[in-house]
């Protein structure tokens, strides 16, 4: 055996073995590797958007959370002027019924002062014509004597 031979031997079988791996076997690698990389540029850009989209969401979420903060604080500052104008309400309807019922015990005042009145009017009538009887030890016209006695009453 020649050593020359074997190897222009084993060049003639790894040429032919070179060519066919680059004919049959290099092409679908090659395919497979293009593919991965696009399924990888794709992932990449898929995970990009997906962040900038978490992103959007995030600053959505906080602007949300935000308007509904002061909404809650304009909902708190509404019930407290409420809470606020109803206290004052009961406040003045407390004063006007206060005020309301002092006038009507005025009233009622006032009347039983004139009940009063004309009830020591009738008295002092009463006892006027009972000292007259004694001083004159006779019966006074109580008709004639009404008149006299009223206009003094009207005079005190």
């Amino acid at each position: 055996m020649n050593i020359n031979m074997t190897l222009i031997g084993q060049t003639i079988a790894f040429a032919i073995f070179v060519w066919f791996c680059i004919k049959y076997v290099w092409p679908p690698i090659s395919t497979a590797l293009h593919e991965r990389q696009k399924k990888i540029a794709d992932g990449l850009d898929a995970a990009s958007r997906a962040s900038r989209d978490l992103e959007l969401a995030q600053e959505q979420a906080a602007q949300t959370l935000r308007e509904s903060k002061e909404q809650a604080s304009q909902i708190l500052e509404q019930a407290h002027k409420r809470s606020s104008q109803m206290i004052e309400e009961a406040r003045e309807q407390a004063r006007a019924e206060g005020e309301r019922l002092v006038a009507s015990a005025r009233a009622e005042i006032d009347q039983e002062i004139n009940r009063a009145k004309e009830e020591l009017r009738a008295q002092v009538a009463t006892l006027a014509i009972t000292g007259a009887e004694r001083v004159l030890e006779a019966s006074v016209d109580e008709k004639a004597h009404r008149k006299l006695l009223d206009k003094l009453a009207a005079e005190l």
